[in-house]
């Protein structure tokens, strides 16, 4: 321990290698309540702009698009946005209009969500509807239906 003119400071020991240096990945259950809230929060906020057509796009206003998830970050600082077009077309070029505009919404969600820090919002497709759909599918194939039956 040594003294400056206005506090006193302690040396904290570096972690040991090994120990304590394994860091869990960010789930559900290991985020905060206040994380998820937050999340949440901007999802509406997203899918309410771009449902009013707020965003003076040509793209954005002939699509449909629906904000299925937002996953921010412990400090708040960024958020992962994840979109799915309706009818699932031209989906590229709605992520590059999302992408173009990005700092029109992130303004927009700054204005309306209440925190120290506008999040930057990275757009990326929803793939989970299309991952549901093949699992759907192998569960109605007569190979796999008929194997259901003989369990039953």
């Amino acid at each position: 321990m040594w003294h400056t003119p206005f506090t006193t400071v302690r040396e904290v020991p570096l972690p040991v290698p090994g120990r304590m240096s394994y860091i869990a990945p960010m789930t559900e259950e290991t985020q905060s309540v206040r994380v998820l809230r937050v999340g949440e929060r901007v999802r509406h906020v997203l899918s309410e702009i771009l449902s009013r057509g707020d965003v003076h796009d040509d793209v954005l206003a002939s699509h449909m698009t629906s904000v299925t998830e937002v996953r921010m970050t412990p400090d708040l600082r960024h958020a992962t946005v994840y979109v799915k077009p309706l009818l699932g077309g031209d989906e590229q070029e709605v992520l590059k209009a999302l992408k173009r505009n990005g700092r029109y919404l992130r303004g927009e969600v700054a204005k309306r969500v209440n925190t120290k820090y506008a999040a930057d919002l990275r757009f990326v497709l929803d793939e989970s509807f299309d991952e549901g759909g093949k699992i759907d599918q192998l569960l109605r194939s007569p190979e796999i239906a008929r194997d259901l039956d003989e369990e039953e």
